[in-house]
């Protein structure tokens, strides 16, 4: 079971790192190459985002077919805050200022996944 699970969670994380690659404007592991700390800080709230959702998935006492779905409820989930986030902040553009290393955006963004990954773990739970 173990090793299901976790087998599960490197390929989300890989599957769901590569739709986020897809839909940012920067490549994030070009840029944290270069040691972008806001892409780092970025990128690390999507993988501890992506993981949380998951953890509660497991926590409910779901099989590993139940948490790979509802985790895919919760990444899309993510996915949707993340242009909601980018929409919702008109006067500049999100993606651009993390790719300026602008770290008080990455910062903010890094929160927002880690905080909405709680809150979508509790209510699949």
């Amino acid at each position: 079971m173990v090793l299901g699970f976790f087998s599960v969670a490197i390929m989300e994380l890989l599957v769901f790192l590569a739709c986020f690659e897809l839909v940012t404007k920067y490549k994030c592991w070009d840029e944290i190459k270069k040691g972008n700390v806001a892409v780092a800080m970025a990128t690390g709230g999507k993988i501890f985002g992506i993981c949380n959702v998951l953890r509660f998935c497991i926590q409910a006492k779901s099989s590993v077919y139940e948490a790979m779905t509802w985790s895919f409820v919760g990444f899309a989930l993510l996915l949707i805050a993340y242009f909601l986030f980018e929409f919702l902040t008109p006067v500049f553009s999100i993606d651009k200022e993390i790719e300026r290393d602008n770290r008080a955006v990455g910062l903010i963004s890094m929160i927002i996944s880690v905080s909405l990954s709680f809150v979508i773990g509790a209510s699949i739970m």
